[in-house]
This record gives C-alpha cells, sequence and structure tokens, in this order.
C-alpha cells in the first residue's frame, strides 16, 4: 500500500481539526458585536447565538467517539471536515439569527467531533517515545486557530464584515476535508477489526519499518483482552481511567481558562482599560498562547504529563490569587491594570504549556482500546459542558461577586485540581498505549488482592 503524503502531513491533516476548532469558538468574539446590530439580536438572542457552538459540542462528542469505534477514526473525521465546510458558508450567509443559531450549532458539532477524534488519532498514529509532542499539537493548532480568529476580527472590524469574519473559516476546512481523503487509517482500529495486512502496512509506513511486528503483537495482545461498548467503560478497571478523564476534563474549564480566553476584553475594561487597549490585550493574549503552546510541543515528552499539570496548578492559582488581592485592594488604579495584563499573561502561558495541552493528549491516552472513542466522547462531553456553565455563568458571577472574588475562586479551583492531580492521575510519558492499558489492568488486579489480604487478615 502505498500513500500520497508523508508523514509529517498526516500529522499535520491530523491536526488542522483543531485550528478550526481553535477558530470557530474564537471568531464570535468579535463578529458578535456587528452580527448583534445587523440581525437585531436581544440580550438573550445573542446569548444563544454566541453559546449554541457548545450545546452542538456537547453533540458531537457524544456520538464522534462510539462511531469512530464503529466507523473508524479515518471516516468519521472526513464527515466532520465536511460538517466545518457546511457551518461556515451557513454561518456567513444567514439571513437571520435563527438561521445563524441553526448553523452555529452545527458547527458546534463538528467542533465537538474534532475535540474527540483528533487527539484520539494523533495518538494512536505517533510513535510512543514522541506520542506526546504529536498529540499536543492538536492544542498548538486550536491555540493557532483562536490567534487567527482574533486577527481577522481586527481586520473586519473596520468595515464590520462579520460575514467574512465567520466565512474565512471554509478556506482551512476545505484544506482539512482534501488532506484528510489522503490519511491513512489508525493501525490501532484496523487490527480492531482483524486487517492485520492493512496495519501492518500502514504502521511500516509510519515507523520505517522499526519495531512494528513488535507494536503489532503488543496491539493484538490488548485486543484479546478487550470485549468494547459501554458495557466496558462501566467495568470496574476502566473506572479509575474514567475518573481521571471527566475530572481532567472539567478542571480544565473550571481552574478559569474560558473566562480568559472569552470574555478578555469584558475583563481588561472592568479593570479600567479602554476598548482598544482591551483589543490589543486579547491579541497579546493569542500570542502568548501559541508561542507558549509550541513550548509545550517541545516539552511534554521530556517533563511529563503530570509534572507539568502540578506545575501549571501552582502557577496559575498564584497568579489569580495576586490578581484577585491587588484589584481588591488597589481598585481601578493604572497600577491595577498593568497588574492585571500581566498576571492574565501569566496565568495563561502557564495555562498553554501545562493543562492546555496535556489534558487533550492524556485523554487519547488513558482509555482502552475497543472503547477509547467511547472514554474520548466521554471526557469531552464533561468538557464541554464545563465550559458551556463557567461561560453562561461568568458574566452573572461578575455582576454579583466582583471580579476580583472571582480570580480568588477561581484560583481556588486550581488548588483543588492540584490535589486532584497529585493523588489519581498517573504518569504516561514514555509507556506505550498498550502498556497503559496493561497498568490499568495489573492495577485493577492489585487492589483486589490487596481487598482479599484485608479481608483474610480479619
Amino acid at each position: 500500500m502505498k500513500f500520497k503524503v508523508n508523514n509529517g502531513l498526516i500529522y499535520f491533516f491530523g491536526a488542522l481539526g483543531g485550528l478550526l476548532f481553535g477558530y470557530d469558538t474564537g471568531v464570535i468574539s468579535g463578529a458578535i458585536l456587528f452580527i448583534k446590530r445587523d440581525l437585531h439580536l436581544t440580550s438573550w438572542t445573542e446569548g444563544i447565538v454566541v453559546s449554541s457552538i457548545l450545546l452542538g459540542c456537547m453533540i458531537g462528542a457524544a456520538i464522534s467517539g462510539p462511531l469512530s469505534d464503529r466507523l473508524g477514526r479515518r471516516k468519521v473525521v472526513l464527515t466532520a471536515a465536511t460538517i466545518f465546510c457546511i457551518g461556515a458558508l451557513g454561518t456567513a450567509l444567514s439571513a437571520n439569527a435563527g438561521i445563524l443559531i441553526l448553523f452555529r450549532l452545527v458547527l458546534g458539532v463538528a467542533v465537538g467531533s474534532a475535540s474527540t477524534l483528533v487527539p484520539m488519532y494523533l495518538s494512536e498514529m505517533a510513535p510512543t517515545a514522541i506520542r506526546g509532542t504529536l498529540s499536543s499539537l492538536n492544542q498548538l493548532m486550536i491555540m493557532t486557530g483562536i490567534l487567527l480568529a482574533y486577527i481577522v476580527n481586527y481586520i473586519f472590524s473596520s468595515s464590520e464584515g462579520w460575514r467574512w469574519m465567520l466565512g474565512i473559516a471554509l478556506v482551512p476546512g476545505l484544506l482539512m476535508l482534501i488532506g484528510v481523503i489522503f490519511l491513512p487509517e489508525s493501525p490501532r482500529w484496523l487490527l480492531k477489526q482483524g486487517k492485520e495486512n492493512e496495519a501492518r502496512s500502514i504502521l511500516n509506513f509510519m515507523r520505517k519499518g522499526n519495531g512494528v511486528e513488535d507494536e503489532i503483537k503488543e496491539i493484538k495482545l490488548a485486543n484479546q483482552q478487550e470485549q468494547g461498548g459501554f458495557k466496558e467503560v462501566k467495568e470496574k478497571w476502566v473506572r479509575p481511567a474514567l475518573i481521571v478523564g471527566i475530572g481532567l476534563a472539567v478542571f480544565q474549564q473550571i481552574i478559569g481558562c474560558n473566562t480568559v480566553l472569552y470574555y478578555a476584553p469584558t475583563t481588561f475594561t472592568n479593570v479600567g482599560l479602554g476598548a482598544s487597549a482591551a483589543i490589543l490585550g486579547t491579541v497579546g493574549i493569542g500570542i502568548v498562547n501559541v508561542i507558549v503552546t509550541a513550548v509545550a510541543v517541545v516539552l511534554i515528552d521530556k517533563i511529563g504529563r503530570k509534572p507539568l499539570l502540578l506545575i501549571g496548578n501552582a502557577g496559575m492559582s498564584i497568579s489569580l490569587f495576586v490578581l484577585g488581592i491587588v484589584n481588591i485592594v488597589s481598585g481601578h488604579t493604572a497600577a491595577s491594570s498593568w497588574t492585571t495584563v500581566i498576571c492574565l499573561a501569566v496565568y495563561i502561558a502557564f495555562f498553554s504549556l501545562t493543562w492546555g495541552p496535556v489534558v487533550w493528549v492524556m485523554l487519547s491516552e488513558i482509555f482502552p482500546l475497543s472503547v477509547r472513542g467511547i472514554g474520548m466522547g466521554i471526557g469531552s462531553v464533561a468538557n464541554w459542558l464545563a465550559n458551556l456553565i463557567v461561560s453562561l455563568t461568568f458574566p452573572k458571577l461578575i455582576e454579583q461577586f466582583g471580579i476580583s472574588t472571582m480570580f480568588i475562586i477561581y484560583g481556588i479551583m486550581g488548588v483543588l485540581a492540584f490535589f486532584f492531580v497529585s493523588k489519581l492521575v498517573s504518569e504516561t510519558k514514555g509507556k506505550s498505549l498498550e502498556q497503559i492499558e496493561l497498568d490499568l489492568r495489573n492495577s485493577r488486579v492489585e487492589n483486589n488482592h490487596q481487598n482479599l489480604g484485608h479481608s483474610i487478615s480479619k
């Protein structure tokens, strides 16, 4: 079997869904300013336009994982790319709020599917030694997409061209659609379907023939022990992975990341900066996002997943505590305004280095092969649900408690996340996906032996 793209392009096209993920979630922050007037939105319909994509994301995340276990990773990614294109055109040409909300929901299905499938596909295609690096390309693409959205918003803001802002997503959507046509299927999924020759051919191409037979044996051994489907997700030995997956997905949101990404201009204006300075600060955050995420791509397989998560919690929580306390003590002074800018930059740097990429990498690693799609789907749904709750409640909570108190609350969430990671999360660096699964099974056996020992001693 011959492939028409090289390894680098396979990973690039595989990760391109992340760019669309970032662009389509970030672009609305600027476009909504002009949509509101042109389509005569009320505050209620404005909220629905912004958040409808998140509801679609939950739907996409819920259905894409199980579908990928049944139909294959590549077919579902191809479908998501098609939906991205339809959604981009539909939102750009919307004649009224109802049509815009409908196509934002459609876009959300594609974004949710990408959040589940892209890290999983990259993880299954990558060699063990650099799996974290290649899987974290997804987060780098997400951050790049958000930055591109901010830049496009700025370019078209003078002409109030919100349709162009939304429609430009068609370009990377078409690029992804064309690229995915030439991508190979995940060899792990193929082996699960009994297509060993095809899987071997793909692995030989991806690994240049190095260690392929050993990798196939390891995958087949894991397959022999699995049943698959929702039944296995509920098995006791899978439960620790499920708890960690849901916990990481939820904590990624409730430590406050989207209050920065979605409400950065609001945050800056609330502490006394003007509108132009707020927009400039938002673009600055986007640049920090991309640069630091690129550093994370290099570090994740060197430092490890768990240490990065713990470092991130410490850095983010300290930044938020300083931010909250300074604003309470100083009020809306020039010093507190610039402290806000600096602390939020430090916060987003730590997030982009750690919790941003690491969570998606770990979600793609910790679940057994037969339920990896379902497990990723559950984690992604939990992530998008937490995202929706945080995004909808943040403005009201600011009104109720004040922005300084909210920073402190999110800092406390970071401390709780630190203890969650230190107690429940196991390191996956340097382990094959099959070894991670074997460790999960062995942990269950060890717990049974310990419980038996306690019973005998009694």
